[in-house]
């Protein structure tokens, strides 16, 4: 009997971007790319090269249209989880400062959500374990 291949390992990034109201920014994968329709925390695959602050600067200003600074950005906890066909490691960090206003530039939906509301959406299966350290951190 031979062993299954290893999967692949996807290294993501993500951030939790949280508002002066203590809310946290969420953005629904649009139509036609893979777990279209869930809720997830904003954030990207690391590029070869890139280390993950420097792919959540890019990708926010690509997704979001807002500017953060490196400073700005504080690791939290991670995820790490299988799926079918590669094995996902996702850092999540918080930010509380920007410049810009959120605003979707993808098709996306975006909205914010008080931390112990984030349950209540549809999430990727590495993004729901992360909810209980927002809660921690900022409270229901």
């Amino acid at each position: 009997m031979s062993a299954a291949p290893p999967l692949r390992l996807l290294l993501v990034v993500a951030v939790a971007l949280v508002d002066a109201d203590g809310r946290v920014l969420v953005s629904e994968r649009p139509p036609g790319k893979q777990l279209a329709g869930l809720w997830e925390f904003p954030g990207g695959k690391v590029e070869p090269g890139e280390r993950p602050e420097e792919t959540l600067i890019r990708e926010l200003a690509e997704e979001i249209d807002i500017r953060v600074e490196e400073p700005c950005l504080a690791p939290l906890t991670f995820a790490s989880h299988a799926y079918p066909d590669f094995h996902l490691l996702m850092p999540l960090y918080v930010c509380r400062r920007w410049s810009g206003t959120p605003r979707p530039l993808e098709g996306q939906a975006i909205r914010w959500v008080r931390p112990g509301h984030l349950r209540d959406l549809p999430m990727p299966p590495a993004d729901a374990p992360l909810i209980p350290f927002l809660v921690d951190l900022l409270g229901p």
